[in-house]
């Protein structure tokens, strides 16, 4: 596989090589569904100028990435490009190992689990086999790649490149069993942009899993290890944060950066939820509502891990998938990278109820959104309502597409426990409904 997934490299990198040379890459740069106030490179650009200038970066209000990302384009501004075409090959072989990994433990319990007896004898026909799941790594790091969101956030050098590496680097590590490296990465995204805090949950679900320790809360081996990890997540996170203070000087960054992603001042359009609702809020019920808004990214954590307990993979999905919807300053980046797990779920497309009307719906709001926002801004035939309404929509499809893969998800369980056609008690036909 290794040939196949060099040419997918290699094409990627020619896609962006020869649209960073285009009049394009500016009219990208600008969009508001490709950057956001919180990762636009031509802020990045104006921090840089602001630091060789000996004044803090965070002393306006324009630069409002991490400390350790402006210095690290302090060194490679000039290499840019090439930074974040990396990023973006890095993404895509951590995403091809880790499903390569998750796809071989699949079997290897699927395998134990027939020769234990343990599927009725007419669900055989849901149990993926070898062939089926021998390219779906490939699938996904093609998914990663091609997808023309993420083409256009690495056009526009978008800093989101740089979080879906260092959170794709994570799930590798998670997956490969490595705990001092998942909390390290863990500590490294949750610094990048807080809301992958909520990934603690199911990377601990996985590790237990793989040590054969039970989710018993009157275990000590449970707590043991769940201390453990939580103080390799902990402890990484407060050296890099005082690494942050030790290059800075100063913690100004901490209201900089994860202040204005929870207070939302900035309120430019992008494809998230906030910015309409924050615009017509009347000032005494902001803080209100600020905290109704973002805690839809922590409050179905809990749930999904009770529910999700013996499917922590499936579980990151969802976080990510959430975490793209929900957060405060969101762009096509971030959902490119919960999209590129879509292959991976192909042994669900049976139990999938709205997946053409989702596709349609994804599709059309895609095209939309560069139209609405001509009419609004550039020919003033419409408003800011019309440009809502499609991100409203875009939202919505997003929302319709992961209840729908997380419905086909524990119907294909249930009916590996329970057998593909349910009877009722008189021998009629049951209905599967989730509940």
């Amino acid at each position: 596989m290794a040939a196949p997934l060099t040419f997918l490299l290699i094409v990627a990198v020619t896609i962006r090589a020869v649209l960073f040379r285009s009049s394009l890459a500016e009219i990208i740069s600008e969009r508001v569904e490709v950057v956001s106030p919180l990762n636009a490179w031509k802020r990045v650009v104006e921090g840089l100028a602001l630091l060789d200038l000996g004044v803090s970066p965070y002393s306006g209000d324009v630069f409002h990435e991490t400390p350790l990302i402006i210095y690290l384009f302090h060194f490679v501004v000039d290499y840019a490009e090439l930074v974040f075409m990396i990023a973006d090959g890095i993404t895509a072989v951590a995403l091809y190992l880790s499903i390569q990994t998750y796809n071989k433990n699949v079997f290897r319990k699927q395998k134990y689990a027939l020769e234990s007896d343990r599927y009725p004898a007419d669900c055989l026909e849901l149990l993926r086999s070898p062939k089926e799941m021998f390219y779906i790594p490939l699938k996904v790091a093609m998914f990663y790649l091609l997808n023309p969101f993420t083409i256009l956030s690495c056009v526009a050098k978008s800093t989101c490149g740089l979080n879906n590496a260092i959170i794709a680097l994570f799930i590798l590590c998670t997956l490969k069993g490595s705990a001092l490296l998942s909390g390290i990465m863990l500590a490294l995204a949750t610094y990048q942009s807080i809301y992958p805090l909520t990934l603690f949950a199911p990377a601990l679900l996985f590790l237990l899993q793989r040590l054969y320790i039970p989710v018993n809360l009157r275990r000590s081996s449970f707590w043991s290890f769940t201390l453990q990890y939580a103080f390799i997540y902990v402890g990484s996170l407060v050296v890099i944060t005082g690494l942050s203070f030790f290059l800075l000087g100063s913690w100004d960054f901490i209201p900089s950066v994860y202040g204005f992603i929870f207070s939302v001042p900035d309120l430019t359009p992008n494809i998230g939820l906030f910015w309409y609702f924050f615009a017509e809020m009347f000032e005494h019920f902001r803080l209100f509502f600020i905290c109704v808004f973002q805690i839809n990214v922590f409050f179905y954590t809990i749930p999904l891990s009770v529910k999700l307990k013996e499917h922590p993979v499936f579980l990151i999905f969802m976080q990510i998938a959430i975490i793209s919807i929900f957060k405060s300053y969101p762009t096509v980046g971030d959902v490119a990278l919960y999209m590129a797990f879509l292959p991976a779920w192909s042994h669900l497309y049976r139990f999938l109820r709205n997946i053409f009307l989702v596709s349609c719906v994804l599709l059309a709001c895609s095209a939309l959104f560069p139209v609405l926002w001509h009419l609004w801004i550039y020919a003033g035939s419409a408003n800011s309502n019309f440009y809502y309404a499609i991100t409203l929509l875009f939202n919505f499809g997003q929302i319709l597409l992961v209840s729908d893969y997380f419905y086909a998800y524990l119907r294909r369980e249930h009916h590996l426990t329970h057998g593909l056609y349910l009877k009722k008690e008189d021998g009629t036909e049951a209905t599967l409904v989730l509940k």
